[in-house]
């Protein structure tokens, strides 16, 4: 049975937050808000956490995962980027734009693309996301909460709950979301490529990008 908090979504409770991020800590995977719908995540070094997170999405480890960051400090140690790609990368975070990009070695192969080395990367525009990652101290590892079998995001918090209380550990009700997707830009070629279009207007970021 999963905890359901109802997080303020300008002033989120820092109680509460430290509770979500302990349930994070413990192996614990969650439903939270993002700028662009709402996000499965879980702890990044969590082995038994990437794959239970894989299970309720129902996706394989061909599917790309995202590290959800505070900010683009943290960015130096799980992914290579040029002068280009980071101004790129300035431009567009936070926001609410997926950048798959070069993995380190600091990323653990389970979690990356298991023939490219690549990890989707993201910081999103969202009070609570946020101060959940500054608790946290660390990224999350995030997919979009598409049900099996549905081609939609999910963006409300009581159908969630309803759908998934018994897979998740916390539902962090912070209100509805949009109901798009990011937008994905693959910075791993000589240009960027768009990989999917969501909510992000590639334009904002000066591009006349590649469709894949």
């Amino acid at each position: 049975m999963s905890q359901y908090f109802e997080i303020h979504p300008e002033n989120p409770q820092l109680r509460l937050l430290r509770q979500a991020a302990q349930i994070l800590h413990d192996g614990g995977v969650a439903a939270i808000p993002t700028d662009s719908s709402y996000a499965l995540v879980c702890h990044l070094d969590d082995k038994a956490a990437v794959a239970h997170l894989r299970r309720i999405r129902g996706v394989d480890d061909k599917h790309h995962l995202t590290l959800l960051c505070r900010d683009l400090s943290e960015l130096a140690s799980y992914a290579r980027v040029d002068n280009r790609q980071y101004r790129l990368l300035k431009s567009g975070t936070p926001g609410p734009f997926t950048f798959i990009l070069e993995a380190t070695k600091e990323v653990p192969r389970r979690v990356s693309h298991p023939q490219r080395r690549t990890i989707g990367l993201r910081v999103p525009d969202h009070r609570v996301t946020q101060e959940l990652l500054a608790v946290l101290g660390q990224p999350l590892l995030a997919t979009t909460l598409i049900a099996p079998g549905e081609v939609e995001p999910m963006n409300d918090p009581h159908e969630i709950r309803a759908r998934f209380e018994k897979q998740v550990q916390a539902v962090l009700d912070a209100g509805a979301c949009p109901m798009q997707p990011t937008t994905v830009i693959d910075l791993t070629g000589d240009e960027p490529v768009l990989v999917r279009l969501g909510r992000g207007d590639p334009a904002l970021l000066g591009l006349a990008v590649q469709v894949s």
